[in-house]
């Protein structure tokens, strides 16, 4: 006769879960790690695939967009550029090329730069990771606590002005307050530097991350990192302006919702610390759906700052994909669409081993 048919209560760490998990000899976590490694491997390939397909699908001959006029017209001319980038061989052979390459870690030459594309990316890729970084870190910071203030003083003052200002930031276009605060903050108050990364009589630090405020505390050079500091600050307000304003609403919502569970009333009945409770109760079962939402945000923050960079001269991988796609750079074009769907699988799979972390059952399911 079972435990449970007896009416005894299966001891802790006997439950069917757990039985089943020690035959199959592997922790629920690192069981649920590897099947997320092998998903994100077959979504790497699929993305691959999806970019290859998409940019060849494009409107426009990479030939007219990279010969001139002159060069167009002699048709040997135009043969042998397409047999120097691979183009006078079917769409199957150019792709299984192409992933030959990747799994060798070439990506290409680009046709513009006449560099590799690897190369390229190596440059421009961490001027966006450090301006993305620093915007969805001020979001995480000021969202998830403006959130939490509006939702612990739900109806009153507070809470109606943290409403409404998440409510502006969500409204307000981008490349408009991008323009507003290069205008106001740099132009007529000068208090914030100018356009670029660091100021050019510094020269930047040695690369070594490419995130010139890391190299320059690595190369102990505070003037560099003073400056890149400062050249950050404008343009990662105006991108974090929305996040914060998304997490600010999705953070009240979701710890609102906590708060009228059972078991944090329980907690307060007991007579624990306000404090303890907002800690441990809360905002534990609250972070599932803000990370989540996180996620996404810094997703959206790393693709999409083309404006935001142009507009603050930002050499990052935004102005490289704007410049690419207008000339029809085939292999530039593939590599920033494969970096950028990189991006997203690392970051789910990093929300996905949160979740793990925070909420058992998410593991054992």
């Amino acid at each position: 006769m079972s435990n449970t048919a007896s009416g005894k209560t299966p001891l802790p760490g006997r439950g069917p879960e757990q039985a089943r998990a020690r035959r199959r000899g592997a922790h629920p976590l690192a069981r649920f790690l590897v099947r997320r490694l092998l998903t994100a491997v077959l979504l790497a390939w699929g993305i691959t695939l999806v970019t290859f397909v998409l940019t060849n699908l494009v409107p426009g001959d990479p030939v007219a967009a990279n010969l001139g006029q002159r060069a167009l017209g002699d048709p040997a001319i135009v043969a042998q550029w397409r047999a120097e980038h691979g183009l006078d061989k079917p769409l199957w052979e150019q792709y299984a090329l192409h992933l030959q390459g990747l799994l060798q870690g070439d990506f290409g030459t680009s046709q513009q730069s006449h560099r590799p594309v690897a190369q390229d990316l190596a440059e421009f890729v961490p001027a966006t990771l450090e301006l993305a970084g620093a915007a969805i870190l001020v979001s995480l910071v000021l969202g998830v606590g403006f959130g939490v203030l509006a939702a612990l003083r739900r109806d009153r003052l507070s809470d109606h002005l943290l409403r409404v200002l998440s409510l502006v930031g969500i409204s307000v276009p981008t490349f408009w307050l991008a323009l507003v605060a290069f205008y106001v903050f740099f132009y007529r108050l000068q208090i914030t530097p100018g356009s670029g990364r660091v100021d050019p009589a510094l020269g930047g630090a040695p690369p070594v991350t490419g995130l010139q405020t890391i190299d320059a505390l690595l190369a102990g050079r505070w003037d560099i990192f003073a400056s890149a500091a400062g050249h950050l600050i404008t343009p990662t307000l105006v991108l974090a302006l929305y996040t914060i304003g998304l997490l600010t609403r999705f953070t009240r919502s979701a710890v609102l919702e906590v708060l009228g569970q059972d078991y944090v009333r329980a907690a307060r009945a007991k007579g624990l610390p306000g404090r303890v409770i907002l800690f441990r109760y809360v905002l534990r079962s609250a972070l599932v759906p803000i990370i989540t939402v996180a996620g996404l945000a810094f997703g959206s923050l790393l693709s999409g700052t083309v404006l935001v960079e142009a507009i603050f001269a930002w050499p990052g991988i935004g102005q490289y994909a704007y410049k690419s796609a207008t000339t029809l750079d085939l292999p530039a074009v593939m590599g920033v669409g494969l970096v950028v769907g990189v991006v997203y699988l690392v970051i789910n799979l990093i929300v996905d081993v949160l979740y793990g972390v925070i909420d058992p059952r998410v593991r054992l399911q």
